[in-house]
């Protein structure tokens, strides 16, 4: 039997043991993105907060905390010019979500599930155009899916602060889980605060295997 270098073994378990970003699934809160919109230019620290293991952010964190210059068109520019469109975070933690309440929709009609309810919860085009695209190849394949947007659940484990305070902070959290079959639940009623002065955006989601 041929064997395995030894070399490519500890190459593996070396890989391995690296700190990464963690992909959807297994509880992981799977990238939270925060977008910033100022009335004028502004320089802002956001502060997270966190019950669980960050294992990804960028750009990198001061400690706890970003500090950028933000633009009312959104961009975000770093102590040396770099700029972004938004400031990304991964972590795991032990947060048990809500599904009291929700939606189970089937896969094909994810996308327009998404369309129409991102607008219900207060996401402007762009940034439920980005959700999308990052979820929904996770969640058209299966046959349902249980969906629901979490509030306190999600809040109170990764809180968020900034300086200056924003007028308006919109935080949208999906937690869902694949399902073989439909169920019956509850449906959520959603609404989103009138977006007005200083806003801060943040959306993210959990799938829970």
């Amino acid at each position: 039997m041929k064997r395995t270098p030894l070399f490519l073994v500890l190459l593996t378990l070396a890989l391995a043991l690296l700190p990464s970003c963690t992909p959807p699934g297994g509880g992981a809160d799977a990238k939270p993105v925060i977008y910033l919109y100022p009335e004028a230019e502004t320089d802002v620290t956001v502060t997270l907060d966190y019950d669980g293991e960050l294992t990804c952010v960028y750009p990198v964190m001061n400690g706890n905390s970003w500090m950028v210059t933000a633009s009312p068109d959104g961009t975000l520019t770093d102590a040396v010019g770099q700029t972004y469109n938004y400031l990304y975070w991964e972590g795991v933690s032990r947060t048990e979500y809500d599904f009291s309440q929700g939606f189970c929709v089937p896969g094909r009609d994810t996308a327009a599930f998404l369309e129409d309810t991102l607008a219900t919860l207060g996401l402007n085009r762009r940034e439920a155009n980005e959700f999308i695209v990052y979820w929904l190849p996770h969640m058209e394949g299966n046959a349902y899916n249980l969906i629901a947007f979490q509030t306190s659940s999600y809040t109170d484990h990764a809180r968020l602060t900034a300086a200056p305070a924003p007028d308006t902070v919109l935080r949208v959290f999906m937690a869902w889980k694949p399902l073989d079959r439909s169920v019956e639940l509850p449906p959520q009623t959603l609404a989103a605060p009138v977006r007005t002065g200083f806003t801060l955006v943040e959306w993210g989601g959990a799938e829970i295997s």
